[in-house]
């Protein structure tokens, strides 16, 4: 069965509490390009250690590769 991505969307990804999850994460990833700490197409993600995406501290960020940070959920 093909996934129904326009159902998938209105379920989750536009709701609010993921939309500011998301705007989290993107504002840390950039945040990250400013101080040089990685790059466009670098194949890195910023890995928040506690798995709250709005912790932004910087105690709980950390630079890792993309396959280790998205394999360890």
């Amino acid at each position: 069965m093909p996934r129904d991505y326009k159902a998938e969307y209105a379920k989750f990804h536009s709701s609010t509490a993921s939309k500011r999850d998301r705007a989290s994460r993107n504002k840390v990833r950039r945040a990250a390009e400013r101080e040089g700490r990685v790059s466009k197409g670098d194949g890195k993600d910023i890995d928040h250690r506690n798995g709250n995406p709005r912790d932004n501290r910087r105690s709980n960020l950390r630079v890792t590769s993309r396959s280790s940070n998205r394999s360890k959920r």
